[in-house]
């Protein structure tokens, strides 16, 4: 139905388009849903990247992990197709093994992805010898960004879509001036795994706990979500036909198991041990203050010159500063000891300047200097030279 009339009456009677589900590109079919897809994996790593320092994990770490998961679930979602696709109750891929190749011809499951993601990166952390819980933690928070982008995709190819009904939010389909109104299940799913992205991203910035607790919440939301979606579904892949749905059971045990696991985890924290399922998480470091993120980010250079002025303002507050005299103190514990009079000997002779004249016989007092000689003096001199 990839060419129907796409029409959804809660947003007017008239509304309805047809958009293309491929466009051509030198004689190349490009399909809108590996565009999307494509755009929903681009913003996961993007996410991914950027929290990653949350989850305990490097970007670095996440790039590699990348490369593992991306071929992991490719394989992974083509494989669980394929081996659950019965037409009529024959398993139509076994009569003709190479047609497991033909990926451009349809047929990827999303839980096959999910399990094939993590088989890659569990192997490859234990090639790494690294712990699996924070890349699992922070894929579980990627996985509901792709999704609900993913999602989009089938609208584009008008699939996995629901029985008829009249509800509100129903979606019509019209071909060969047919219309039929669907439930929308692309729609349900890409909007409760958005929600579920909101919540758990709010939720991981003050409460986490220990590594592993988000992989956990993401398989109980999607789990949970999915079990009741799936039952609404009018393309999917049976266990036991008409009866029990794969995808469905597999929602159901996965919600039972993870969140069983979950609540065993979070009791076993309230009494100081560590998690069932899991690892402790590493210690947050102290929020840094503006003023120490300015020191940290400084230059040497710009440190010194920093210092050398504080040093230098210092001193010269230090030199400005005149302190009284009779505030001054003695420092604490040191006793300065009074310096005694010099003693005067009685014996000790008197030099002859230090005695001083009698009474009457001073010479008079000259007005001139007494280094400097008088004219009569020069010429008496001059002539007893002669």
């Amino acid at each position: 139905m990839r060419d129907a009339v796409i029409s959804f009456p809660l947003l007017g009677e008239n509304f309805s388009f047809n958009p293309p589900s491929s466009i051509s590109i030198g004689g190349f079919q490009v399909y809108f849903y590996g565009i999307i897809i494509a755009f929903g994996l681009l913003m996961a790593v993007w996410y991914c990247v950027t929290v990653c320092k949350r989850f305990d994990i490097t970007a670095d770490s996440i790039y590699g992990y990348l490369i593992w998961a991306v071929i992991a679930a490719v394989i992974g979602a083509r494989l669980y197709y394929c081996i659950t696709y019965t037409q009529d109750g024959v398993h139509t891929y076994f009569l003709n093994p190479i047609s497991f190749l033909w990926i451009r011809d349809g047929g990827l499951a999303i839980y096959g992805g999910v399990i094939g993601a993590a088989l890659g990166i569990f192997i490859r952390s234990r090639i790494r010898k690294e712990s699996i819980w924070p890349p699992f933690d922070i894929m579980g928070m990627g996985l509901l960004i792709g999704q609900s982008i993913g999602r989009w995709g089938n609208f584009f190819n008008r699939e996995a879509f629901g029985y008829e009904t009249g509800i509100f939010c129903r979606m019509g389909l019209t071909q060969y001036g047919e219309t039929i109104y669907v439930h929308p299940t692309f729609l349900y799913e890409s909007l409760w795994n958005a929600l579920g992205f909101l919540l758990l991203h709010l939720h991981s910035k003050k409460y986490r706990q220990y590594e592993g607790q988000y992989f956990l919440l993401y398989l109980i939301w999607y789990g949970f979500g999915r079990m009741f979606i799936e039952g609404l579904r009018s393309d999917s892949l049976w266990l036991i036909p008409d009866s029990i749905r794969i995808s469905q059971l597999l929602a159901a045990v996965t919600f039972a198991c993870a969140g069983l696991v979950y609540l065993v985890n979070r009791s076993r924290l309230r009494l100081d041990l560590p998690p069932l399922v899991g690892a402790p998480a590493l210690p947050r470091p102290e929020p840094v203050s503006a003023e120490a993120e300015a020191e940290q980010t400084q230059t040497p250079l710009e440190g010194a010159e920093q210092e050398s002025a504080a040093q230098e303002e210092t001193a010269g507050e230090e030199a400005g500063t005149v302190i009284p005299f009779s505030e001054l103190s003695e420092p604490d514990g040191l006793e300065i000891p009074p310096v005694p009079a010099p003693a005067v000997r009685e014996d000790f002779p008197v030099p002859p300047a230090a005695i001083p004249p009698e009474p009457g016989s001073e010479k008079p007092e000259s007005s001139a200097p007494d280094n400097i000689l008088s004219f009569a003096d020069l010429l008496r001199d001059a002539k007893g030279e002669k």
